[in-house]
């Protein structure tokens, strides 16, 4: 299964590259595959790349979603077989 998530840029540098903050980590990725994104300018990222540009509600409410589904994941309390603890 592929994942892309979204990343807000920080920064444009180097032609069609740009550093992209990843909720706090920051990660220089190509642009080479989407025009027109600026700074402040949500986008898809996939292995480096920037697929496409993204409304940033809608990148908020993904990014929103995901840090749920990690804080579900750390407060299960799995135990060595990967089942819940009760």
């Amino acid at each position: 299964m592929c994942l892309a998530i979204p990343a807000r840029v920080v920064a444009l540098v180097d032609g069609d590259e740009a550093v992209v903050d990843l909720d706090g980590v920051r990660k220089r990725i190509s642009l080479a595959l989407v025009e027109e994104v600026g700074v402040g300018d949500y986008v898809i990222l996939h292995v480096g790349f920037a697929l496409q540009k993204l409304d940033q509600a809608e990148a908020e409410a993904t990014l929103a979603l995901l840090r749920e589904i990690a804080a579900a994941e750390a407060g299960q309390g799995a135990g060595d077989d990967g089942e819940a603890a009760a």
